[in-house]
């Protein structure tokens, strides 16, 4: 799938904030950090648990079940109990709108 989805207008998407996307049945999470957007698949790789709603600290989100962070950046699992990275995806704002792109099947 190469095409960019929606996600929500840039001035509503506040830093800070996260917002869930589905594509193709995969929960897609992106975060506003300072103006830079980082989309995930919201699924952290210990357990299965959802990472949209842990605390995001800099370009790193922490797992709300047990902890593990992970790079927002480039999904790289940074603390244990969680060793393997979560999926990242493209970002882009067009037309004054975020979107993202799952482009794992190009």
């Amino acid at each position: 799938m190469s095409d960019w989805i929606d996600v929500a207008p840039a001035d509503d998407f506040k830093p800070g904030t996260w917002q869930v996307v589905d594509i193709d049945g995969a929960q897609i999470a992106v975060f506003n950090v300072d103006g830079n957007y980082y989309a995930v698949e919201d699924l952290c790789t210990h357990d299965g648990g959802e990472l949209a709603g842990g605390e995001v600290e800099g370009s790193e989100v922490v797992c709300p079940r047990h902890g593990a962070r992970f790079c927002l950046r480039t999904g790289a699992a940074l603390t244990p109990p969680a060793y393997d990275a979560i999926d990242t995806f493209p970002t882009r704002i067009e037309g004054g709108v975020v979107q993202v792109r799952d482009d794992r099947w190009d």
